[in-house]
């Protein structure tokens, strides 16, 4: 059989409940805040030791998974969870009323899955300058807005501007907003972090850039993202690990004559579990069939990066998903940061 080296390969994903399902181990404390209708709240703290060995950062992870935000009843049962998440965040860095905050939107408004940042703040509620002009209404914070672009269209770090920003300002706090890399196509779109541990910009799509963080800026930064892309090795790994729960799901419900009155585009087998035995995987699949998953995604790096076909992908209806997704992300961090938020006003 082929040998793998899974040495230097690039498992690309900036969320940290990928990390924890590829690694397949119990050493971080996970819980399950709430679940209900299509929506997961997931509270993951990682210590010093997971965090050196996952190439992670140390601290706080809130992850929230949904189906869609279309929907205008989906959209707020999500903003109200992220409310509470964000909260949660907060108070682990103990945020007090009164603090000057810094909201950075990462990434390059020109390149749609990269937009994130630089939409999200234009629906940040800005007050800093009002600050100036005379007394600000009790229950709004001073919040203060920046968007870098990239370093590709800049020639400047972005670590280095932010930096410059926050000598001159002096915030106690820092917000960053990124676009991220998954490594599930079932996470595209339908998942949001929040975390203590700040960023490396680009660090998904293999473009690290200089960290962001409290070890590099010396104030507590809270990062929010969204994965908007996936690799083309991820795309197939997905495709073929659906193929055989497909079969699974038909063979689970060979007899069930209800089943057979459900269009093919309406079966829903993406938590089925996979029954299969190797043998039958190898029949299906032949040699790739027994590959475990770690196995597999390493074979289609090495199939795809020789020849530069590795390629990031995003949907194609992503320019009408980060609009959504930026006014999301924005009414969390008004409502979470002033208290008499009003949108109306």
């Amino acid at each position: 059989m082929h040998t793998i080296d899974l040495k230097n390969k690039g498992f690309r994903t900036d969320l940290v409940v990928d990390e924890i399902n590829r690694q397949k181990q119990d050493k971080v404390v996970s819980k399950i805040i709430r679940k209900e209708k299509n929506i997961t709240l997931e509270e993951v703290k990682i210590n010093k030791d997971v965090a050196s060995s996952w190439k992670k950062k140390e601290g706080i992870y809130e992850t929230i998974t949904f189906e869609d935000i279309t929907d205008k009843n989906n959209f707020k049962e999500v903003e109200k969870i992220g409310i509470e998440a964000l909260k949660r965040v907060l108070q682990e860095i103990n945020f007090q009323s009164g603090m000057k905050i810094l909201v950075i939107g990462l990434g390059n408004a020109s390149s749609t899955p990269d937009a994130l940042g630089p939409k999200t703040l234009d629906h940040v509620l800005v007050t800093r300058h009002l600050f100036f002009l005379g007394e600000v209404e009790e229950g709004y914070q001073n919040v203060a807005s920046f968007k870098p672009s990239v370093t590709g269209v800049t020639g400047i770090e972005t670590k280095d501007l932010i930096e410059a920003i926050k000598d001159k300002i002096k915030p106690d706090l820092l917000i960053v907003i990124d676009a991220l890399a998954s490594s599930s196509i079932n996470r595209l779109n339908k998942t949001i972090q929040i975390t203590t541990a700040g960023i490396s910009p680009g660090s998904g799509i293999g473009n690290n850039r200089l960290e962001i963080s409290k070890d590099t800026l010396n104030i507590p930064v809270i990062a929010i993202g969204v994965p908007t892309v996936v690799d083309g090795a991820t795309i197939v790994q997905n495709t073929l690990e659906l193929l055989l729960k497909k079969i699974s799901y038909q063979l689970s419900n060979q007899d069930n004559e209800k089943l057979k009155l459900v269009p093919i585009q309406n079966q829903d087998y993406k938590d089925q579990k996979d029954i299969l035995t190797k043998d039958q995987k190898e029949d299906i699949l032949g040699m790739v069939g027994l590959l475990n998953e770690e196995e597999l995604k390493s074979l289609l790096l090495e199939v795809l990066l020789p020849v530069n076909y590795n390629m990031m992908v995003t949907p194609k209806e992503i320019d009408y998903l980060i609009d959504k997704l930026s006014i999301l992300l924005g009414n969390i961090i008004n409502k979470s940061l002033h208290t008499n938020f009003n949108p109306t006003n």
